[in-house]
C-alpha cells in the first residue's frame, strides 16, 4: 500500500499560515506553524514506514492569498538550501 501524506496550506483568522499534515494510512493529523515543525512531523510520520514515503500531495484552501503562497515557496527554497548545505558539510 502506498504511503501518501496530504499537506494542506491554510490561514487562520489572523492571516497566519499553517500546514495541516495528514497521514492517509495512519489516520493522523498534525498542525505545523513553520517549515521546521513540518519537516520534523513528516520525518516522524515517515518513521513509521521506514522512511519510505511514496508521495506528498499539496493543496491549499481557497482563502490562501497568493502572497502567502509566495512566502511559503521562498521559505521552502531556503529550507531546502539549508538541508543541502548540511548534507555537503557532513560528507566532508
Amino acid at each position: 500500500m502506498a504511503v501518501i501524506f496530504e499537506s494542506l496550506i491554510k490561514v487562520d483568522e489572523e492571516g497566519k499560515w499553517f500546514i495541516e499534515l495528514s497521514d492517509s494510512l495512519g489516520d493522523r493529523t498534525a498542525i505545523c506553524y513553520d517549515l521546521d515543525e513540518y519537516s520534523q512531523r513528516v520525518e516522524d510520520f515517515g518513521g513509521d514506514y521506514g522512511g519510505n514515503i511514496d508521495e506528498v500531495r499539496w493543496s491549499k484552501d481557497e482563502n490562501v492569498p497568493p502572497h502567502t503562497m509566495d512566502e511559503i515557496r521562498l521559505e521552502m527554497s531556503r529550507h531546502q538550501e539549508d538541508i543541502e548545505k548540511n548534507k555537503a558539510e557532513n560528507q566532508n
